[in-house]
């Protein structure tokens, strides 16, 4: 059985994102192991246009929440443990003239999860 909040704007069974980040490739993102640690897959290096399709689907229906990192706002998506976010706004992202990364990381369960200043760093307390 459908759910409402399983479909789109125009009725269409949204992708289950949960089981398209299980099994996307992530990769450490290794500059920043000792900085701000994440992961991030390349959406068409990787083959995961369906897991940026379900990224955006989420951004676009209101489900992100506005974050800072610094001087940045982006929109953050929580799921599960981690937050995701792009560098691109989804409004602008044209695969058929770049590739994209789609990032994630574990959360903080503190205040850095929605927004970072000057000082904060990327350790984990505990």
């Amino acid at each position: 059985m459908q759910h409402t909040h399983d479909l789109d704007a125009i009725g269409e069974p949204l992708p289950d994102i949960v089981s398209l980040i299980a099994s996307a490739p992530w990769r450490e993102a290794v500059t920043y192991r000792e900085t701000w640690p994440h992961e991030y897959v390349v959406i068409k290096k990787d083959g995961q246009q369906a897991l940026l399709a379900a990224f955006c689907a989420r951004i676009t229906r209101g489900e992100g929440v506005e974050g800072r990192f610094f001087s940045q706002a982006r929109d953050y998506l929580f799921v599960g443990d981690h937050k995701y976010w792009t560098m691109t706004e989804c409004a602008d992202i044209d695969l058929d003239a770049d590739d994209y990364v789609l990032n994630r990381a574990l959360l903080y369960r503190d205040r850095r999860d929605f927004v970072v200043r000057a000082g904060d760093t990327g350790r984990r307390e505990g």
